[in-house]
């Protein structure tokens, strides 16, 4: 078995992970009628996260595949 580096990001059962623009965030917010503090949470230390290099205070957008939705957006506000 080789030994190596592997992206957990790249994993098939991994959704998609992005980290959110201020300029969406605020349409986001805008939308929702909500405070960034408000949104559901995510730790610093989720393996996801660490490789992304996302920091304190960023939102990250997660693209999960739905066979009812299509496509399931959520949000998620870095904590420590």
């Amino acid at each position: 078995m080789k030994k190596g580096n592997v992206s957990i990001l790249e994993h098939e059962s991994v959704p998609i992970h992005e980290i959110i623009t201020n300029e969406e965030l605020n349409a986001l917010l805008n939308k929702y009628k909500i405070r960034k503090e408000q949104l559901p949470k995510i730790k610093s230390t989720d393996p996801v996260i660490k490789e992304m290099n996302a920091e304190l205070g960023d939102v990250v957008e997660i693209r999960r595949s739905s066979r009812t939705a299509g496509t399931a957006l959520s949000y998620r506000l870095v904590i420590k």
